[in-house]
């Protein structure tokens, strides 16, 4: 699955930000201006993607998770869906500060609602009083809408990828202190330099955003069987031996 011009016209990802509100680091990406608007160079935006998700089949192929953040309203739900596609862990509620740069902490928090999990189910809970069922209940609806989506996620991301990093500037800022490779779709308004690997392209539409996802949750898709092949052919030759 290789991206194209012509699909990408489709969904309206050459559609950039009133011009006015441009940041003129994006200057190499934009093909021109219309009505007002500025509009996106999809040549360009084909030849990022295909890069961001060769480097993205690499990481998962080491046996690294990337991270999936969306937290606008556009986003939300296509973040979640396709993280889930793929087994990724993603961010689609308010980014916690010190998520990645205080990752210790939150692994905390994500064990106290994995055994609020564990008492739920071996019949711990049921013994509490109502009191203290109802304060649990309301620690773990809070832990889960924040953390529930993450609580597989044992170490840092291999990557992180940011649909509109100019609104998920904490998330972005604790990749860049980590050195965590960072891929994202990068429109108009947004400053590309410290991302790794920017894909020109308009983050404030619903279908946008799903072709990006599309290509990059395939290019994780294909990561995860290559690692899979390899397992699988090392117990062979295990096996045998």
């Amino acid at each position: 699955m290789k991206a194209n011009t012509q699909d990408l016209l489709k969904a309206g990802v050459h559609f950039g930000h009133i011009s006015r509100k441009w940041n003129p680091k994006m200057r190499p990406y934009i093909f021109m201006k219309k009505g007002g608007f500025h509009i996106i160079d999809l040549s360009k935006t084909v030849i990022k993607l295909d890069r961001a998700c060769q480097e993205l089949k690499k990481i998962v192929t080491l046996g690294k998770k990337i991270l999936l953040v969306g937290t606008k309203i556009q986003a939300k739900e296509k973040v979640f869906f396709y993280a889930k596609s793929v087994n990724m862990p993603c961010v689609t509620e308010r980014w916690l500060g010190g998520l990645l740069t205080n990752f210790t902490t939150i692994r905390k928090s994500v064990k106290k609602m994995n055994s609020i999990e564990k008492m739920k189910k071996n019949g711990t809970f049921d013994a509490l009083s109502k009191k203290e069922r109802l304060l649990i209940n309301r620690l773990y609806t809070k832990l889960y809408r924040n953390l529930g989506s993450i609580s597989f996620m044992n170490h840092l991301p291999g990557g992180i990828f940011l649909i509109d990093p100019f609104k998920e500037k904490i998330a972005l800022s604790e990749s860049i202190k980590l050195k965590i490779p960072i891929f994202a779709m990068v429109d108009t308004n947004t400053d590309p330099n410290g991302i790794d690997y920017p894909i020109p392209s308009n983050d404030d539409s619903s279908k946008s955003i799903d072709i990006i996802l599309q290509f990059i949750t395939k290019a994780i898709q294909q990561g995860l069987l290559l690692k899979k092949n390899e397992r699988e052919e090392k117990k062979s030759i295990n096996e045998k031996s």
